[in-house]
C-alpha cells in the first residue's frame, strides 16, 4: 500500500501501476519467485488474484450483493469475473468484438447484458452467451428498469420516420422485443445519410435512472440538454437546455432531488429538479471530459460528489463546493466505480493492472477485505508526527522562559504530551519575539556568519577520496588551488571517461618503476636517503605562515666557496656535501637495474679464435708475405 495525502484526506493505494512493478510474462518462473525478496515489492500484496488485462481496461462494477466484481477489458476482447469471497478470479470470457459497457441485471454476476461496439447487445449467464441482438444504429451507454425489465440504449443518429430526432431503444425483456423508442432531441443534421446521419451528426450520449425514489430517466445529449422521461407515462416530462458543451455524464442523488451533470469541456453542475438554476458550478480543471459522476456519502452523514476525467478523479463538498480530497493516477482512466457503503474505489484504465483506492474518511474497508482498516491503523500509528507538523514541543521550563506558562489547560494553542506541551507554531514565534526584541538582529548575525565561513571553506583544498591513484588526485587539487580555483567535476576528476584510472587496480602507478623515475626525477619516494614527509598544516594556519615564506626560502639556500684559481683544471665551485660524495667509489650499476622489457646479455669471445696458429720457431714462413723488417738479408 501507498500513503498519499493530498490535503488532509490520506489516500491509500491499494493496487496499480503505483504500487508494484510487474513483471512481463516471459521472465521465467524462477525469477518471479526471486522478485518477491525484491526490496520494492515487500510492503505490496495483490488485493484480487489476475485484477488486471493484457492490454487495457474498459469498465468495472461491482454487483449489489458485493460478492462479485465483473471488468471488461482487451486485448483480446474478454471480461473477467472476480469473487471477493474468494479474492480470486473466478473465470474469464472472450467476446467477438470490444465491450463498452456492461450492466449486471440481477443481484449477483449470474445475468449481465453486454454494450459490444459491433452495434450488438449480448446476454451472458454463467453458462455462456446466452443471446445475442443487432440494434439499428451504435449504442453509446446502458440504463436498466426494473419495474419494466426494459434495457435502455441511447444511440447515435437520428431517427428513420423523419422527425430529425434521435433515439433511446427500449427492449423488453419479458417480451423479447423492441419496444417504441424515446425521442430525445440532438438537434439537426444538414449531411444526413442513411439512418446514422453525417459525420457531426448528434446522439444520445448517456442515460441515467433514479431507481429508489421517483424513477425518472434522464439522458444527456450533445447539443448540451438534458431531457427526463417518466417511465409509467411514456413521455417527456421536463427539459434542461442551455449547457456549455456536450453532456458526458449525469447522476441522480439518493434523495432523488437533484442531478449533477459533467460536460466535455470539464465542467460540473448541480441542480435541483425543482429550480433551473444550478446549485454548483466546479471545474474538473483539465479541461477533459467528464466520464464519471458519483454521490457518496461519509459515516459522519456528509454529502460529497466524486467526478473523475481522464486524468484525475476528485471528490467535492456538495454543500460548500470545497475540494476534499483528489486522486491522480499514473495512467489514463476510462471508468470509476464505488464500492457501496465502504471507502473502496476501483477504476478501469489504460495500463496493465486495474486500480483500487481506499480513503479511511469516506468509509469502512469493504467486508471482504476488513483487514485494510488494520493495515491502515498501524500506518497510522507509525507516523504519530504528521498530526503535530504545525507545532512545536517546548517543556515547562522553556514556556516558562516564554511567559507562556498561564495558558496551561486554558487554551488549546497547548496540547499536552509527555513530559511539556505541543505549542502552536505561530504562537511560539510572536512568544520568542517578546520575550526577546534583539532576536532578528542574532538571526540576521548568524546567516551572515554561516555565509561567511561558506566563503571561507571554498578557499580550502578540496577533498576527493579515490581507490586507485591518491597523491594523482591530490597533485590536481593542487594545481587547482594554485590557480584559485578548487572544482572537483572539472578536468579529469569530473570527466567520465577517466573514472576507471581512479578506480581500477591495473591503471595503478609504480611510483618505483624506472619509467616514473625517469618521468618525475625530482619526485621523492619513501625509503630514498633524503626523503622527508610533508608537513601537513590546516587551513587555519596557512594565513599565518604566509609571512614566514620568505623565511623558508632563505634555509634552502647552499653557501658554497669559490675560487679564481683552480689545480688540475678542477673547479672549487662545489658543495661540501657533493665533494664527500665524489670522493667515494662510485657503485657499479647490477644487473636489473636497467629498464625496459627485455635485456640483452653476450659473452665476449677470445680474440685468438678462427686466427692461425703461429709456426713453430726455426721454421720459416712461406705464405707469400714480405716481412716488416728493414734488414732484409738477415733471413738469407
Amino acid at each position: 500500500m501507498k500513503l498519499t495525502s493530498p490535503g488532509t484526506v490520506p489516500v491509500y493505494t491499494v493496487s496499480g501501476p503505483s504500487t508494484a512493478r510487474p513483471l512481463p510474462d516471459w521472465v521465467a518462473r524462477r525469477r518471479k519467485r526471486s522478485a518477491k525478496y525484491d526490496p520494492e515489492n515487500l510492503n505490496n500484496f495483490e488485493l484480487l488474484q489476475e485484477f488486471e488485462f493484457e492490454e487495457a481496461s474498459n469498465c468495472v462494477r461491482v454487483s449489489e450483493d458485493g460478492n462479485w466484481i465483473m471488468s471488461s477489458g482487451t486485448y483480446k476482447p474478454q471480461f473477467h469475473v472476480h469473487s471477493t469471497q474468494e479474492l480470486s478470479l473466478s473465470f474469464s470470457r472472450h467476446t467477438k468484438s470490444e465491450n463498452t459497457t456492461f450492466l449486471m441485471l440481477s443481484q449477483d454476476y449470474t445475468k449481465s447484458v453486454h454494450l459490444q461496439s459491433d452495434r450488438s447487445l449480448e446476454f451472458h449467464t454463467p453458462m455462456g452467451c446466452h443471446y445475442e441482438v443487432r440494434l439499428p444504429r451504435f449504442g453509446r451507454d446502458l440504463a436498466y428498469l426494473k419495474q419494466s425489465t426494459e434495457v435502455l440504449v441511447p444511440a447515435v443518429g437520428l431517427s428513420s420516420d423523419g422527425s430529425g430526432l434521435g433515439e433511446v431503444f427500449r427492449l423488453d425483456l419479458e417480451r423479447g422485443q423492441f419496444l417504441r423508442p424515446w425521442q430525445v432531441d440532438v438537434g439537426t443534421d444538414e449531411e444526413t445519410v442513411g439512418l446514422q446521419g453525417g459525420v457531426h451528426v448528434g446522439a444520445v450520449n448517456v442515460a441515467t435512472v433514479a431507481e429508489s425514489t421517483h424513477g425518472l430517466c434522464a439522458f444527456g445529449t450533445t447539443v448540451g440538454s438534458v431531457e427526463f422521461f417518466d417511465p409509467r407515462s411514456k413521455n417527456r416530462v421536463a427539459v434542461l437546455g442551455g449547457q456549455d458543451g456536450e453532456i458526458t455524464a449525469l447522476d441522480y442523488s439518493k434523495d432523488g432531488l437533484s442531478v449533477a451533470l459533467g460536460t466535455s469541456t470539464g465542467q460540473i453542475r448541480i441542480f435541483d429538479l425543482r429550480n433551473p438554476r444550478p446549485l454548483l458550478v466546479k471545474e474538473q480543471g483539465m479541461g477533459l471530459p467528464v466520464k464519471n459522476l458519483i454521490h457518496l456519502t461519509t459515516p459522519t452523514a456528509e454529502r460529497k460528489l466524486l467526478s473523475a476525467d481522464r486524468r484525475t478523479i476528485k471528490i467535492w463538498d456538495e454543500q460548500s463546493g470545497d475540494l476534499w480530497t483528489s486522486i491522480e493516477p499514473m495512467v489514463d482512466l476510462n471508468f470509476v466505480t464505488h464500492c457501496p457503503d465502504s471507502g473502496m474505489i476501483l477504476t478501469a484504465n489504460e495500463g496493465k493492472q486495474m486500480h483500487s483506492f481506499f480513503i479511511p474518511n469516506l468509509g469502512l474497508a469493504p467486508k471482504w477485505c476488513h483487514f485494510l482498516d488494520n493495515l491502515v491503523h498501524e500506518m497510522e500509528n507509525d507516523k504519530p508526527n504528521e498530526t503535530y507538523d504545525n507545532y512545536k514541543f517546548l517543556t515547562i521550563p522553556e514556556l516558562k522562559s516564554l511567559s507562556l506558562s498561564h495558558l496551561i489547560g486554558k487554551t488549546n494553542l497547548l496540547r499536552p504530551y509527555m513530559h511539556g506541551y505541543f505549542v502552536a507554531a505561530k504562537l511560539y514565534d510572536q512568544a520568542r519575539l517578546i520575550a526577546n526584541p534583539y532576536i532578528f538582529e542574532e538571526e540576521r548575525a548568524k546567516r551572515i556568519k554561516e555565509k561567511v565561513d561558506k566563503e571561507r571553506s571554498s578557499r580550502i583544498r578540496g577533498v576527493k577520496k579515490v581507490k586507485v591513484n591518491q597523491k594523482l588526485v591530490d597533485r590536481i587539487l593542487q594545481k587547482q588551488e594554485n590557480r584559485a580555483k578548487v572544482d572537483e567535476a572539472a578536468g579529469i576528476l569530473g570527466d567520465s571517461r577517466f573514472a576507471t584510472v581512479f578506480e581500477d587496480e591495473a591503471f595503478k602507478i609504480d611510483e618505483n618503476s624506472y619509467e616514473f623515475r625517469a618521468l618525475n626525477p625530482s619526485t621523492k619516494i619513501p625509503g630514498d636517503p633524503g626523503y622527508q614527509a610533508p608537513e601537513v598544516h590546516s587551513s587555519s594556519e596557512e594565513d599565518s605562515e604566509d609571512d614566514d615564506d620568505d623565511d623558508d626560502d632563505n634555509d634552502s639556500v647552499v653557501m658554497k666557496v669559490s675560487s679564481s684559481t683552480a689545480r688540475g683544471g678542477q673547479s672549487r665551485d662545489t658543495a661540501i656535501g657533493s665533494r664527500a660524495q665524489k670522493s667515494g667509489r662510485s657503485s657499479k650499476p647490477r644487473v636489473g637495474d636497467m629498464g625496459g622489457e627485455k635485456q640483452v646479455t653476450f659473452v665476449p669471445e677470445s680474440k685468438k679464435k678462427g686466427k692461425p696458429e703461429a709456426p713453430p720457431p726455426g721454421k720459416k714462413r712461406h705464405d707469400g708475405r714480405r716481412s716488416a723488417s728493414s734488414n732484409m738479408f738477415r733471413r738469407l
